[in-house]
């Protein structure tokens, strides 16, 4: 049972999905459940997928392609209040503002958003917009199994950057800080475990290649975060794991869109 509630933590802290009463009662908080509750991100990627490929769908069934995937985004990012393009306009501010590590990090503590914040979102959501709808091409399955693939394994990606770096954000001010300490092998298991069945729903729809090229687009993008927070920050931030998730979301659906 344990699992379940660590389940639901990680549901309420990372979407707008109402956890509350009894409920919550039952499921409790302590910064010990917090840190558990980290294996379960990409589950959590499994519902935040299936809500926006389902609206795609929906919505496709009477309009273009680019407006259902307009909506898909829509809907993704009201369910996650979103939290991660938030991490990645903060990064883009702190590490566009200024080249001295004690600067941007002060500059992504600060809740303004700047100009490249700001362009680092347009550019983002545009492009997802624009791939989705490419991928439309392909088909119904393969939109929806590019989808929920691309939001599972992405929010698998941050969780070997809290492994391998350590933790450079204001320890007393962040909400995410016991996130911050190193999880242990155990979680990132069962975080596989919940990336296991996306991977293998996009061989059926696309095929191995396919699937293949899409890891590795993966790999490649969360490689070259952590190297960037490595070299820049000498770790990571809440932010940069919200940043890190949505490169590695953008990097799969360009490598699955590539022949559409």
């Amino acid at each position: 049972m344990n699992g379940v509630r660590h389940f639901l933590l990680a549901l309420q802290f990372f979407t707008r999905v109402p956890v509350t009463g009894r409920l919550a009662a039952w499921v409790g908080f302590s910064p010990q459940m917090l840190r558990a509750s980290a294996a379960h991100f990409p589950g959590v990627g499994w519902l935040v997928g299936l809500v926006g490929a389902a609206v795609f769908v929906l919505a496709w069934q009477g309009l273009p392609a680019m407006v259902a995937a307009l909506l898909c985004t829509i809907a993704t990012v009201l369910l996650t209040g979103a939290f991660h393009e938030d991490g990645l306009a903060d990064v883009v501010d702190g590490l566009g503002g200024s080249s001295d590590r004690e600067r941007a990090l002060a500059i992504m503590k600060d809740s303004r958003i700047g100009a490249f914040g700001a362009i680092a979102l347009v550019l983002a959501l545009g492009l997802k917009v624009a791939l989705l709808a490419a991928m439309a091409g392909q088909g119904a399955g393969a939109v929806v199994s590019a989808i929920v693939f691309a939001h599972v394994l992405s929010r698998l990606a941050p969780l070997f950057l809290i492994r391998w770096l350590p933790y450079v954000g204001d320890s007393g001010a962040s909400k995410s800080k016991p996130l911050a300490d190193a999880i242990d092998g155990s979680a990132l298991f069962v975080g596989m475990l919940w990336a296991l069945p996306a991977v293998a729903l996009v061989v059926v729809a696309l095929g191995v290649i396919d699937a293949i090229a899409a890891l590795a687009a993966c790999a490649l993008a969360a490689g070259w975060m952590a190297r960037l927070f490595r070299r820049r920050l000498q770790g990571f931030t809440g932010d940069g794991l919200g940043a890190t998730q949505q490169v590695c979301e953008l990097a799969m659906y360009v490598a699955l869109a590539w022949r559409a």
